[in-house]
């Protein structure tokens, strides 16, 4: 598991100083092609260093390599995107609008049927139509990857940036945001990880019931590090910005998600001791890029570990850093999951 070599295609950590609930606010800077996008991001926003900066990432990519125009839009409530969706959808400007997490579901079923000429890109959901290519991941791997390294870190002595794990205890922690299945996925692979490096570890969970409230999120961190969770993983969006402070805090470790947060959170980055990646970049990226190359499909891309739409990489202050012995038990895991030596449950009930 090499840190560079899965983040290769694009830049990552970009943030947007965009901000508020808007459609329209275009990039008016497009070069050589004349396809115009829509996207419009998770109610998560713009700034969350994670899943949204991860879309913006891939469609700033795609300004860059195709000269392609954009206009993003930012709901404030879920409620805010059925609007959205028909507005970009019946603009005879826009060539694409890409819909950025599940909360879109119900309403593109809908605006899909009704919009039948306009080509859709969906993010973390399924909507079956021949206008929308479906964008989807195993989350559930990447969050064993990580779930693994955190085990493997509370079961010794180790000591790097501002943490170190306490030997008294094997203990890991997960915070979530939305209590959902999408989440949950995320922390059955965390646990079957942990317990994969051993059996016996405690594995506390909770969620904060929202993405963008870091105050909770610390508070909730705060108590699993007391209780002596030596690394705290978490899947909340802007939520986790509170995760990192408690870790700081308690001179412990934490993993990011979606993006190398080490990097997008970097004045964390002495805690940060990895990221679960999830290429919503790459999604965003390739939707338009078959749009531009006049290549649209619709239907699923489904992608894991083998795909690397999801992988662990290790924070930028750390890497090089683990003992030889994680990294290669790492590796070996993550062989094992594409191999189908180890079946990651994707769920509670599996584990």
């Amino acid at each position: 598991m090499q840190r560079r070599t899965f983040l290769t295609s694009v830049g990552v950590g970009a943030t947007a100083g965009l901000a508020g609930c808007l459609v329209g606010d275009g990039d008016d800077d497009g070069g050589d092609s004349d396809i115009t996008v829509g996207i419009i991001y998770s109610t998560g926003g713009l700034g969350d260093e994670s899943f949204n900066d991860m879309a913006f990432a891939g469609i700033e990519q795609a300004e860059e390599d195709f000269g392609i125009s954009y206009q993003n839009a930012e709901p404030d409530e879920p409620a805010d995107m059925n609007d959205m969706q028909r507005q970009f959808a019946s603009d005879e400007d826009i060539d694409l609008v890409c819909c950025i997490g599940f909360d879109h579901e119900t309403d593109l079923a809908e605006n899909a049927e009704e919009y039948e000429d306009q080509r859709f890109a969906l993010v973390d959901a399924v909507v079956e139509a021949d206008n929308v290519a479906n964008y989807t991941f195993r989350e559930h791997e990447g969050s064993f990857q990580v779930g693994h390294l955190a085990g493997l870190l509370s079961t010794m002595d180790y000591a790097h940036g501002a943490g170190e794990t306490d030997t008294d205890n094997a203990r890991v922690g997960f915070v979530g945001g939305q209590e959902i299945a999408l989440i949950e996925r995320f922390e059955a692979g965390y646990i079957a990880g942990a317990q994969h490096a051993d059996d016996g570890i405690e594995t506390p969970s909770a969620y904060a019931g929202s993405w963008h409230d870091p105050a909770t999120g610390q508070e909730i961190a705060t108590g699993m590090y007391d209780e002596g969770a030596d690394v705290v993983f978490h899947a909340a969006g802007g939520t986790g910005g509170g995760v990192f402070q408690a870790a700081q805090s308690a001179g412990r470790f934490a993993i990011g998600v979606d993006d190398d947060q080490s990097i997008s959170a970097e004045e964390f980055s002495d805690v940060i001791v990895a990221s679960m990646v999830k290429r919503v970049d790459t999604a965003v990226y390739e939707s338009i890029e078959a749009v531009v190359n006049d290549e649209f499909e619709s239907g699923m891309n489904d992608l894991g570990l083998e795909d690397e739409g999801v992988g662990a990489t290790i924070g930028q202050d750390f890497d090089g850093d683990l003992p030889d012995d994680v990294v290669d038990a790492l590796e070996d895991s993550r062989q094992a999951i594409i191999d189908g030596d180890i079946d990651v449950p994707d769920n509670l009930d599996d584990l």
